[in-house]
């Protein structure tokens, strides 16, 4: 087995202990809350938003140095710190007493938050760009398929035997894909001489990145992607609450339609990157947009629970798609000697998203109503549409030359 593929494996099967594991409390993040005190149901709402965001507002800082250090020192030791960070981070959850206490520990992990994308960026740089859509499209059905079982584990533990057994096996679980990746992963970087990388310093990256009409659009609409997605997670369960009457299985029932979309994703998102390597990253995207536009407005029609789970199950054939094809561009327009640095740009707009999501789910959910945060979500994937058609048309520009100003 060749060394590329080995680290392939590994990493697949570490995205996806990571991310079941991680998802297995994101069903009832808000139900947790709940525990921590009486408050009112627009009270939950809105710490549910804060609490869920909390995370990326340090993750939104941090993820640019951590690509700045993996260009310098590698990514695998960036995902062995993530590791055992998310693990403390996720142990000590389980003892909070209120919700400030819970939101300092959601911001203090941030710092280490990023190993799905980390991996994916690590797997990126060790891909040849013709096949990138697919390899990444494969990796995501990992941490997808994580995903897809996590929350109905992490509902039926919950149920079960409480929300602090549930953090307790989260924390193992992530420690555990640190240890793998210490002892099975062996990262081989590319040769790039020392006066190839004392070219690129950060702000002449930062100053690159923002001229390139493509990879500056292309993060945009990756933060308005995730502010689509993740403004309706942290309300998700209780939206299910809404729709059913068995308030016994509620965790079971969250768990279960946070899954519908996951397996919608990990039975697209392979098919999704190999079409984007075959007739162009940018088509794809746009193709996925306007799905994701036809597919979220109805779920803010529904009226009973086996509705949503239906339509949550098809946005998600689209929804995989989206983080492969997006990171596949990035890595087709960024220099070797800074594809660390430039995915971590990509995933502080990503995480950039991820913390203005919950607050805007939370902001109208408040006002409105839960079903008003679909109409937003899909007028943000519109937007996103629009962006990408605007961009298509202009001619393709070089980041080597922009940094060196050639451009």
């Amino acid at each position: 087995m060749s060394l590329q593929k080995r680290n392939f494996i590994i990493i697949w099967i570490s995205n996806l202990l990571v991310a079941g594991t991680m998802t297995m409390i994101m069903p009832f993040l808000s139900l947790y809350i709940e525990t921590l005190g009486h408050f009112s149901e627009g009270y939950v709402q809105k710490w549910s938003g804060l609490i869920f965001g909390a995370t990326f507002i340090s993750a939104f800082i941090m993820s640019p140095i951590w690509g700045r250090i993996a260009d310098k020192y590698g990514y695998k030791p960036i995902l062995i710190i993530n590791a055992i960070g998310l693990a403390i981070s996720i142990l000590l959850m389980g003892y909070v007493e209120n919700v400030w206490q819970f939101f300092f520990l959601r911001l203090a992990m941030g710092v280490v938050t990023g190993f799905i994308p980390t991996s994916l960026a690590f797997i990126s740089t060790q891909t040849e760009k013709k096949e990138a859509g697919k390899t990444l499209g494969t990796l995501q059905m990992g941490s997808v398929s994580g995903s897809l079982f996590g929350p109905i584990v992490g509902g039926l533990l919950a149920d079960a035997f409480g929300f602090q057994y549930t953090f307790f096996i989260t924390s193992a679980s992530v420690l555990l894909a640190g240890i793998i990746i210490f002892f099975g992963v062996k990262e081989v970087r590319a040769a790039v001489s020392k006066k190839a990388r004392q070219i690129y310093s950060r702000r002449q990256v930062l100053r690159g990145i923002f001229k390139h009409r493509l990879l500056f659009n292309v993060m945009l609409i990756t933060s308005l992607i995730q502010i689509g997605n993740f403004s309706i997670q942290p309300l998700l369960s209780l939206y299910v609450a809404d729709l059913t009457h068995d308030v016994t299985q509620v965790t079971f029932l969250a768990g279960l339609t946070f899954s519908a979309a996951g397996l919608g994703n990990i039975l697209f998102a392979r098919f999704w990157g190999r079409l984007g390597d075959h007739i162009g990253y940018e088509k794809v995207l746009f193709i996925l947009l306007g799905l994701a536009v036809i597919f979220m407005i109805p779920q803010a029609w529904v009226t009973a629970l086996w509705q949503l789970i239906l339509l949550r199950l098809v946005y998600g054939t689209v929804l995989g798609g989206l983080i492969p094809i997006t990171t596949a561009l990035i890595r087709r327009e960024a220099p070797v000697t800074v594809q660390g640095e430039v995915m971590g740009y990509n995933t502080s707009f990503r995480f950039f998203g991820n913390i203005i999501g919950p607050l805007i789910g939370g902001f109208v959910s408040g006002i409105f109503s839960i079903s008003a945060v679909f109409y937003v979500t899909a007028a943000l994937f519109f937007i996103a549409w629009i962006i990408l058609y605007v961009v298509d048309k202009k001619p393709l520009q070089d980041l080597d030359d922009i940094i060196k100003g050639k451009s």
